[in-house]
């Protein structure tokens, strides 16, 4: 059996879940009182996270918090993505003793990803934050493109998209007062604002959901550093991941998820 190995931006394990790479960079500093909180970040591609990311991953490392996720491949949010997620969620936290409610973090297409996953766990998730993230798989990569990793054909994933487009599913994440920060730029041609970050922020104030956009202005969708170095996101993330210092979290959230 070949060993998983992935380059990451910090040091950190790297191993397999059900088949796929997945890695765990743990902070510089634990709470022994705690269950340790952790960062989610989506896509991990082979070549993500990058080493963009290193500033932020190190102010969640000295706060305490702990960066993980898999590689899924270009899941585009599809149900066996979700699955892997699952299974990364359950060794994580059944097995490794990491918080029952990780925070979010969405690059790019990986908002298809933890989005999806998300409104089937609401319980589970202590808070989304999202750098340009795609929401609608409408808008990116497109029906025509995203069908197959579905296992669907294109005119059933078109009948069925209300079941897997993000921003038809945001109920969930309201009801359980979820709440979300995003940072999308006005110029996105990939993922424009309008049809992403856009309509999922109107959708989640109708639903009565939490959210703060901020929109850059003449940014797209690109290595700005501005992107991964946003001290705004950097706290929005640190706030919800540890709401309570020394406290011990919710026994209402004790139970792991369901396939």
């Amino acid at each position: 059996m070949i060993e998983p190995s992935k380059q990451l931006p910090m040091a950190g394990e790297v191993f397999s879940v059900e088949g796929c790479t997945a890695f765990l960079i743990p902070p510089a500093q634990t709470a022994v009182s705690n269950e340790m909180p952790w960062v989610w970040y989506a896509p991990t591609l082979p070549n993500l996270p990058g080493t963009e990311e290193q500033w932020m991953f190190q102010k969640f490392s000295d706060a305490g918090i702990a960066v993980a996720g898999i590689d899924v491949g270009e899941s585009y949010g599809s149900p066996k993505g979700r699955a892997a997620f699952t299974a990364l969620y359950n060794e994580l936290v059944l097995k490794r003793g990491l918080s029952k409610r990780p925070c979010l973090l969405a690059r790019s297409r990986g908002g298809l990803m933890l989005y999806n996953w998300a409104v089937e766990h609401p319980a589970s998730v202590a808070c989304v934050a999202g750098i340009y993230p795609v929401c609608n798989l409408a808008s990116y990569p497109g029906i025509k493109r995203a069908y197959g990793a579905y296992d669907m054909t294109e005119a059933q994933l078109n009948a069925a998209l209300s079941e897997h487009n993000p921003i038809d599913r945001l109920a969930p994440l309201a009801k359980a007062h979820v709440p979300i920060y995003h940072i999308h730029g006005d110029s996105d041609t990939v993922a424009p604002l309008e049809n992403n970050s856009g309509v999922l922020a109107q959708r989640y104030k109708k639903l009565g959901g939490a959210i703060t956009l901020n929109v850059v202005k003449g940014q797209g969708h690109n290595h700005w550093q501005g992107w991964f170095q946003s001290q705004e996101l950097v706290a929005f993330v640190i706030a919800h991941a540890r709401p309570n210092p020394g406290k011990q979290p919710r026994s209402s959230h004790s139970a792991a998820p369901s396939s």
